[in-house]
This record gives structure tokens, sequence and C-alpha cells, in this order.
């Protein structure tokens, strides 16, 4: 029976009292609110909050509806909210990532299933074409299919050390596929990262550069809301994101090897290469991990490049990058970038 005393309204996350009501009912559904989601509604029953939706960007997360209510279309209503609001911001292409045991909630709502680790995490989105476009986009960047690599880089900003590996693994392989991560959570915007890989390896006849887009996962889109332990987040997310590789990237355009970076200083990224080394040789897919470059007896690191233009030290800088690099860290275009640099203290 419908409720006539159901509201359905938007959150004021600014507000602390309705930030921390949204917090309690999450906690109650064995969820937390992701840090950072930028809208969030609720549906309540004479006040009390008996379902929710939230987004970040595209991704809509941290949706739950009380037991008590199930059965109601309160899933159909919360979704069809956040999918309004969301068109009304202009983002038509939208995910979502939930526990295995919802997927069928989500496919009845008209999301088709991109990929799924068993037990812990489903990725879907509301296009059934999704992937296949990005897939023919990725063909026809290209040319002719045949036996090749992969590395998946960030390049926030591209430097000597991203060069050498990009460099090392095109020497070794017919033809180097390389995906920069698609996402605006970092100091140097997507399309600035991927023009500079572009330039970074122009002279690489072999090298095919190609944005990540909503399919090589990243840390500003994984979700972890519904996983308890940090390190099940760090795991969980490699495990998507190497399952959508195998499923679709590799068998497309025929990768028959992955180059990665050593990463001796960062856990997370160091349990990435674990859950590669585990999966991709399991699936025909040889894995190599490439020794860093160094530069006065320290690696080579972007977050390096971030401090030196920070502090303005644009010597130090141009011993670390290529000169494509540089060229653009002394121009115009970089001049907000390294202002906001300056600015913030974020890591990225």
């Amino acid at each position: 029976m419908w409720h006539t005393s159901l509201e359905e309204r938007a959150v004021k996350l600014t507000s602390e009292s309705e930030r921390n009501a949204l917090i309690a009912f999450l906690e109650k559904q064995g969820l937390a609110l992701d840090g950072d989601v930028e809208y969030s509604m609720v549906i309540t029953d004479f006040g009390k909050i008996i379902a929710t939706g939230s987004f970040a960007g595209r991704v809509l997360k941290c949706i739950a509806v009380d037991e008590e209510y199930k059965g109601l279309g309160l899933s159909e209503k919360v979704f069809t909210h956040l999918t309004n609001e969301q068109f009304r911001r202009g983002r038509t292409h939208l995910f979502v990532f939930t526990k295995p045991q919802n997927k069928q909630i989500f496919s009845d709502l008209g999301l088709s299933l991109i990929a799924e680790v068993p037990s812990k995490v489903v990725l879907m989105e509301n296009r059934t074409d999704g992937i296949r476009k990005y897939l023919d986009e990725l063909a026809a960047e290209s040319g002719e299919i045949i036996p090749s690599a992969a590395v998946v880089v960030n390049c926030n900003p591209f430097t000597l050390g991203h060069r050498y590996l990009l460099e090392y693994a095109a020497a070794r392989c017919q033809k180097l596929h390389v995906f920069v991560v698609w996402e605006d959570k970092s100091s140097f915007p997507t399309e600035v990262r991927y023009r500079l890989v572009k330039e970074g390896t122009a002279d690489l006849p072999n090298v095919i550069v190609h944005r990540g887009r909503d399919y090589i996962i990243s840390d500003a889109t994984f979700p972890t809301y519904f996983i308890k332990h940090y390190e099940d987040v760090v795991e969980t997310h490699a495990r998507l994101d190497v399952t959508i590789f195998l499923q679709y990237i590799a068998q497309r355009l025929a990768i028959q090897k992955r180059f990665v970076g050593e990463e001796p200083y960062c856990a997370v990224t160091s349990e990435y290469n674990k859950v590669m080394a585990e999966m991709l040789p399991a699936a025909g897919i040889e894995l190599e991990i490439v020794p860093r470059k160094t530069a006065g007896g320290a690696a080579i690191s972007a977050s390096r490049v971030r401090e030196l233009l920070r502090s303005g030290d644009l010597a130090a800088v141009r011993a670390l990058v290529p000169e494509t690099t540089y060229r653009f860290l002394v121009s115009e275009d970089a001049g907000e970038i390294i202002e906001k640099l300056r600015s913030s203290a974020s890591r990225h």
C-alpha cells in the first residue's frame, strides 16, 4: 500500500544536522557516505528517512532503502530522482557500483552490467552499447590489430620516468597501447595529461595513446561506501579494473603483455601490481614490472615534479621532464594549473 506521507527532497549536505541524519541512516544499512558525494536525496515518511541515493560525478552511489519499506518501488523513485538531476546537469552517461546482490534491482531499472568481482562489486551503466562504443573507438585509433602490449598511466604530469617506461615497453613489442587514466581529480586536467603523453611519445612510431574514458577505473570513481576495510577496497578496485581490461580491452586489441612501473613506496600500487601478477598470467597475458628510472639517487616521480613546481624551482623540474612537458610548463597555458598547485595542499 502506498504511503501518502512520503516526501522526496534533496539533502543540504552543508547542513550538519541533515548530513548527520543521512550518515546515521546509511550506517543502519551497513553503508557509509562516500567523501566525494556532491548531491544526495532522501525519501522520508513523517520526517523519518526511509530511502536515499547520492552521486559524485557520473557515478550513482549510496543508494539504500529501509528494510521495512522494501517492495514499494522506492529504489526506482531514488534512481529516477538522481537520473533526472544528472540529466539536468548535462550528464547522460551514468554508472552504478553496487553489491552483486543488488544487480537485479538495477538491471530491472534498465542498467547494463559491465563487469563483476564475485561477492564484492558490480559495475553497471545506463547504456547498452557504452563499452562497445569505447572498444570501437580504441580499434579505430589502433589501425591494424596485431599482437601488442599495454601500459596504463596517469602522468600528472608526464615525466622522464614515464618516458623511460614507455620507451622500454615500446622496444619490446610490435605495438604499444598507452591508456591515460581519464578522471579529473589530478592537478593536470585529463586533456592536458593526454596531450603531454602524445607529444612526449610522438617519436615512437609503434605507440598509440588512448583516452582511458570510463573503463580504465580510477581511484576517483571507485566507491568505498559498501566495502568495510581499506585493504578490501584496494584489492576489489584492482580486480574490477583488471577484469574489465581482460574481458574487453585486451581481447579487442590483441594485447598479450602489460608493462607496469615498479612502485616501492606506494602500498596501493603495490597491491594493484600483486593482483595483476595473479590475474593476468592466468588469462594468458604476461606482466613485466619495470624498475623506476632514477635521478640524483631517487626515483623520478610526478609528485616530485609537482613539489618543485609549487616551490618555483623550474631548473630542477627541467631535469625530470621531457622537453615537450617543460615547454608546456613554461607556457601561458600552464599558468593557471601551477597557480592552483601552489595554493592547494592536495597530493594530486
